[in-house]
C-alpha cells in the first residue's frame, strides 16, 4: 500500500506529486455535463470568446478534484478512511484547456482522534500550479487517516 499512515505524515512535510496532468477539452466537457452544470463559460466556445479571458475556462470543481487526485498516490492511497472537509479553497488563476497542472501537498496539522484510537485527523494543504508556474488552486483538506496496525 503506497499511502502513508497517520504516524508517517509529519507536520511541515511536503510532497511534490508526479506525474503532472494536462487538462483536455474532453475532461472539461465530460465533467461539466456529468455534474449538470450548464454554465456556457465551460461549454460554449462562442460565448466564452466574448468573455474576459476569451476562451473556455475549465470547471473549477474539476480542477479541485484533479488536484486532490494527483496527491493520492503519495499520501492517502489505501490509508484514508475518508475526507472530512475542504476549507479555504481558492482559484487565484484560471485553468484553460491544454494547461498542465502539477500538484504539491504540505502537511499543516495533525491530531489523534478523540473518540477512536485507530485513526487520526490530518490537514493537507494542496497547491496546484500550471505550466507557467501560476497557482491555479489552493485548498486545505482534512482527512481521517488510519493509524498503523499494532
Amino acid at each position: 500500500m503506497p499511502g502513508l499512515y497517520f504516524e508517517e505524515l509529519n507536520v511541515g512535510e511536503r510532497f511534490q506529486h508526479q506525474p503532472s496532468r494536462t487538462v483536455t477539452q474532453t475532461d472539461n466537457l465530460l465533467f461539466t455535463a456529468l455534474t449538470h452544470n450548464p454554465q456556457p463559460l465551460h461549454l460554449d466556445v462562442e460565448f466564452a470568446s466574448g468573455t474576459l479571458h476569451g476562451q473556455i475556462l475549465v470547471n473549477s470543481i474539476f480542477t479541485l478534484g484533479l488536484v486532490v487526485g494527483l496527491s493520492v498516490g503519495d499520501t492517502t492511497l489505501g490509508t484514508t478512511l475518508g475526507n472530512l472537509g475542504f476549507d479555504e479553497t481558492t482559484f487565484p488563476n484560471p485553468v484553460f484547456i491544454g494547461d498542465t497542472l502539477t500538484a504539491a501537498t504540505t502537511i499543516v496539522e495533525k491530531r489523534e482522534s478523540r473518540s477512536k484510537s485507530d485513526r487520526g485527523i490530518v490537514t493537507f494543504e494542496h497547491i496546484a500550479t500550471n505550466q507557467r508556474g501560476e497557482i491555479v488552486c489552493r485548498c486545505l483538506r482534512k482527512g481521517m487517516m488510519m493509524r498503523q496496525p499494532a
